[in-house]
Parts: C-alpha cells; sequence; structure tokens
C-alpha cells in the first residue's frame, strides 16, 4: 500500500489538472486540447521532464516513509513497496501509451516516436526504484545520495503542482522562485544531515554537488533537442544542437553555479547549527 499510496502521490498533480493526452504533433485528426482522451501519464515529446517528476517523485516518496517508519522485516517490506510502485507505475504507462498509439496517424515515422517515449519511461522507471531503494535505505550516507538524486525532478513535480491550477504566466514570481532553489535546500539540508564525519560521507558531498551542478543543465538539454521539430529525423544535428546547449548550459551564463553554492551555505549552515546544539547538550 506504501508503494500504491507514493505512486498515486507522485501522480496526483497530473490527474488533479484533468489529466488529458497533450497535443500531439503525429495526432491522426484535426482536435482540441479538450477533445483529447484521458491519459494517465502526459506522452509526449514536451513532456518527458514531465513524465521523470511524476515517477521519479513517487518513488522518493515511497523511500521516504520506508526510511521514517523503519520496519523490522525492512527487505521484505521494501520489496513490497517497489512491487507496489512498479503496479501503479507500469499500469499508468501502459494505458498511455496505448491511448497515444491509438489516435497517432499510421507509418513509420509514429512508431518511432512511440518508442522513443517507451525507452525515456522505462529509464524512468528504472530511476523511481532507484530512488525508492536509496532513500529507505539504513545507511545515512546512502539516504543523502538519494536526496541529491530525487532533488531536480521533485521541483518538476512542484512545478506541476502550480500548473495544475493556473496558467504559466499566472503563477506568482516567488512560486517559480521557490520551486528554482527548491533542489538546493534539498541537497543543502541532506549533506547536513549526512556530516562529514567519513570519507564515504565527503563522497556524497561531491556526488550529490556534482548531480545538482549536471542535473538541471542535462534536462534543459533534453528539453531543447525533443523539443526542436525541425531537427527530427537528423541525428547529427540533433546532437550538435545537444552539445551546444549542454556547453551553454553548463557556462557561466548557466544558473547550476549558482544552484550548488546555495547548496553548500545551506549544508555548511545546518553544519554549524548541528555542532552548536551537540556543545550545548554536552554542557547541560
Amino acid at each position: 500500500m506504501i508503494g500504491v499510496g507514493a505512486a498515486l502521490v507522485g501522480l496526483a498533480p497530473w490527474l488533479v489538472s484533468g489529466a488529458r493526452l497533450p497535443l500531439q504533433n503525429l495526432w491522426a485528426a484535426p482536435t482540441t486540447p479538450d477533445d483529447m482522451p484521458r491519459a494517465l501519464l502526459p506522452i509526449g515529446q514536451y513532456h518527458l521532464l514531465t513524465i521523470v517528476g511524476l515517477l521519479v517523485t513517487g518513488g522518493a516518496a515511497a523511500g521516504t516513509v520506508l526510511r521514517v517508519w523503519i520496519p523490522d522485516r525492512r527487505r521484505t517490506v521494501t520489496g513490497s513497496a517497489v512491487a507496489g510502485l512498479l503496479a501503479v507505475h507500469v499500469a499508468a504507462a501502459a494505458q498511455s501509451l496505448t491511448v497515444a498509439g491509438s489516435g497517432l496517424s499510421a507509418g513509420q515515422t509514429a512508431r518511432i516516436y512511440l518508442v522513443g517515449i517507451l525507452a525515456g519511461v522505462v529509464v524512468t522507471l528504472a530511476a523511481a526504484v532507484v530512488a525508492l531503494l536509496l532513500l529507505s535505505a539504513a545507511s545515512r550516507t546512502t539516504a543523502a545520495l538519494g536526496v541529491g538524486l530525487v532533488a531536480v525532478p521533485t521541483a518538476l513535480w512542484a512545478g506541476e503542482w502550480a500548473l495544475a491550477f493556473a496558467e504559466p504566466f499566472e503563477v506568482p514570481a516567488w512560486v517559480h522562485l521557490a520551486i528554482r532553489w527548491l533542489p538546493a535546500v534539498l541537497v543543502g539540508c541532506a549533506l547536513a544531515w549526512c556530516g562529514l564525519a567519513s570519507m564515504r560521507r565527503r563522497a556524497v558531498w561531491l556526488v550529490d554537488l556534482a548531480l545538482l551542478w549536471l542535473v538541471p543543465p542535462v534536462f534543459d538539454t533534453v528539453r531543447t533537442v525533443v523539443g526542436t521539430r525541425v531537427y527530427l529525423g537528423d541525428p547529427g544535428a540533433m546532437l550538435t544542437l545537444a552539445r551546444d546547449a549542454l556547453s551553454s548550459s553548463l557556462g557561466p551564463g548557466g544558473g547550476s553555479a549558482a544552484t550548488v553554492a546555495t547548496a553548500v551555505v545551506i549544508a555548511v549552515a545546518g553544519l554549524l547549527v548541528r555542532a552548536a546544539l551537540r556543545r550545548r547538550r554536552s554542557s547541560t
């Protein structure tokens, strides 16, 4: 039930928004957004990152519940949670891909499109399971590593909640700002909780900060490449576009450095607070 419930929590912002299949470039018949069929996942080339946020956050929610609960039969309960999570995720993916496939125009292009979407969904399902296993682990370092993995997808999930109730231009600026810095806050708090007492924990700091630096540019690159119809069918041009977009995102003008710096400041501040509390308890 934990796995099923967490999967539904992950899908919640999409379900609340109406769960209409996004308009498809390869749709067989002219239609409007309100006439599109219902789908449990937003299948579409412009919504791949939304799928990542919905599925990975579900895995993160299940892992967090298990980490807080600390069941006696940890392996058995964790395995059951993975099964429940995958049951919902696989059912949602199958229903959505079936609905999308039934309405797409016939031809090789549509088949390649569906296979590409399916591949992305399968990779995301695996990432959701990894997130669950990392966050539910007994080791504090492993759980902190899991936070680094899910920080950016969680921000994507939070952004979907904002869009579920308003158009993008209607979302207040402070909401966009909070979502923008949410990964840095999550990673910073996780690193402060993890600490620096061993080489393993220091390695987790490096990995989490590296993920915080690399994942947003990679996601931005994916959004740019799959959202550009001009280069579809031209692998060479798409690779060039991906390289240029990634270089631009990682360059001085990108926001990753500021995000990493913010996480470091939060982590160091958290370590200082923890040290002060320990000294206070020891003195009393």
